[in-house]
């Protein structure tokens, strides 16, 4: 009897604090990714061939995941069965050296399928907190996890408008920074949404009274390179009256990624990928609920 090949596509959760991204970081370097911690835990699956994990979505350093997805292929001795998806996430769990790394669910994948560009749908989610106009004045265990801005509040009304702006599909060059692969920089933006955020449970009920906390929600079938956190900032100019909504739509179209707002960058520790979604496997699998809607109604483009 032969080996016993099987491909699985595994959900995963992780705070990016001290990561240097998701990718797996090689050589003799200090900085280490996601993928290598992953891809040691499944050293112990003692499979036939090293498995590789090839992941869906890249992420920065600093940058967290509610859930990206990943898949693997584990080659078994002859004469062994294909673990089940339920065995296969318990076993990397259990050797999991990382407490900032969770494999949260796996499934059985054909032998053709591809993580990342079978993928019809991300969603990014990024947290701000207003209120916080001294050092030190959020929250200890919010400070890696939120981007804490120096101003009461912020004009949502104005921030929604711009995103209007930036919904459907364009050429987002003017959002994309140096050192992009990709192709083409013309992407869909499906939904984006502004929308504030119950008090934090890490805040102390005499401090959350001067804090606010913020969600800014993008989804699309792909990013380009820091395409999220660039939008992110010109948002939040526009939250704080440095821009017009009207500036954003001209920013759009300049397509020049250099000019002095749309340069700007977010803070990765702000950012969380929420959900990755494949369409042979349903929306039923993603991890995440949505938030309320304020996009175009239009389906989703073919994959």
């Amino acid at each position: 009897m032969g080996s016993a090949r099987a491909r699985y596509l595994v959900y995963f959760q992780y705070l990016g604090t001290g990561f240097n991204g998701v990718a797996a970081v090689r050589g003799a370097q200090r900085a280490v990714g996601v993928q290598n911690f992953l891809e040691e835990a499944a050293e112990r699956l003692n499979s036939v061939e090293p498995v590789k994990f090839t992941i869906s979505s890249r992420t920065d350093a600093g940058v967290h995941a509610l859930s990206n997805a990943a898949h693997l292929d584990v080659l078994r001795r002859p004469g062994l069965p294909p673990f089940s998806a339920q065995v296969l996430a318990e076993a990397l769990n259990t050797h999991l050296r990382h407490p900032a790394i969770r494999v949260v669910k796996a499934f059985r994948v054909p032998d053709d399928f591809h993580a990342r560009f079978a993928a019809t749908s991300r969603t990014y989610l990024y947290r701000l907190a207003t209120g916080c106009l001294r050092p030190g004045q959020l929250s200890l265990f919010e400070r890696n996890l939120c981007w804490a801005l120096r101003a009461d509040s912020l004009d949502v009304t104005a921030m929604r408008e711009a995103a209007g702006h930036l919904l459907g599909t364009h050429d987002f060059s003017a959002f994309q920074s140096a050192g992009s692969t990709a192709q083409s920089s013309v992407r869909t933006l499906r939904h984006i949404s502004v929308f504030p955020s119950p008090a934090s449970p890490f805040v102390l009920p005499e401090e959350s009274r001067k804090l606010q906390f913020w969600s800014l929600e993008f989804e699309s079938q792909s990013f380009l390179y820091r395409q999220v956190r660039r939008m992110t900032a010109v948002l939040v100019a526009v939250g704080l009256g440095a821009l017009a909504p009207t500036q954003v739509k001209a920013i759009l179209e300049s397509r020049d990624p250099l000019g002095k707002h749309q340069k700007c960058v977010a803070p990765a520790h702000g950012l969380f990928l929420k959900s990755v979604l494949y369409r042979d496997l349903g929306k039923r699998r993603s991890l995440q609920s949505r938030a309320p809607q304020a996009s175009r109604d239009e389906p989703p483009p073919p994959c």
